[in-house]
């Protein structure tokens, strides 16, 4: 038999790294990233595992614990919709379990709402839609949810929504910025019409477009126009904005914001 008491194992080429790759199971990140108090991490785990049923019951919980109502939105029901994110940046979960779990989440803050005295402190408000004529909307809502996560408003207007409604919600709720998407390029126009009528109207601000429709030099093409390849990048986007970026400047940083973000 041979001996292999000799070999140095440090040098043997492994395939896969069992140790890190146990480290990092959708398990072990969600221990990580829960909170450490109890009441906020069962709100947590209430949208993090999609219980529909049971984020409203811990919501209350916490509330009659004397939980004030906004750690409990934000350090507990935005903190489990972060770590949804997260699994569905690292590819470890899927569409249809990010939107359940915004769904958990939203039931959640429906009823912590309603304990807060006049309107929630949030980052700032959002305007989004699909653009007139498109019927494809899944990527606005991602990108929603995740805008959401981060602590943001979202004034969402739906799919096909026509130039001149959008410009006047953009003037009602005066946000920081106004995205659309398009999938269709028979309806990406919509958006240089908007953004033109919106600067008439004094509102010069970031115009993010995305979809598939759209690509950085289109976006680049009209005036307050700026662009979002993935939803992942919306909120560091939306971050520069509430930051005093225009969008001339988001223009110029647009690789350093968006670099390493898939």
């Amino acid at each position: 038999m041979l001996d292999y008491t000799c070999v140095d194992q440090t040098l043997i080429y492994r395939r896969y790294d069992i140790e890190y790759e146990n480290t990092n199971l959708p398990t072990n990140i969600i221990a990580r990233m829960l909170p450490s108090d109890n009441l906020l991490r069962e709100v947590a785990a209430s949208v993090v595992y999609m219980r529909l049923k049971e984020v409203g019951p811990a919501v209350m919980t916490a509330l009659q614990m004397r939980k004030p109502a906004e750690d409990i939105i934000n350090d507990g029901l935005v903190a489990g919709m972060e770590i949804v994110s997260h699994l569905y940046a690292c590819g470890m979960c899927h569409l249809p379990e990010v939107m359940m779990a915004a769904k958990s989440m939203e039931i959640g803050v429906s009823i912590a709402e309603k304990q807060i005295p006049g309107e929630r402190n949030t980052k700032g408000k959002v305007v989004m839609h699909s653009a007139e004529g498109d019927p494809h909307d899944i990527g606005k809502n991602i990108a929603g949810v995740m805008l959401r996560s981060a602590g943001y408003t979202v004034v969402d207007m739906g799919k096909d929504v026509p130039v001149d409604s959008v410009v006047d919600k953009v003037l009602e709720i005066r946000p920081l910025m106004v995205t659309g998407t398009a999938l269709m390029t028979t309806t990406m126009s919509a958006f240089p019409k908007a953004a033109a009528k919106l600067i008439e109207r004094g509102m010069n601000i970031p115009y993010m477009v995305a979809g598939g429709a759209v690509n950085r030099e289109f976006a680049e093409s009209f005036d307050c126009g700026i662009y979002s390849k993935k939803a992942l990048q919306t909120p560091p986007l939306v971050d520069k904005a509430r930051n005093g970026y225009d969008w001339i400047a988001i223009r110029k940083e647009w690789d350093d914001i968006t670099r390493g973000i898939q």
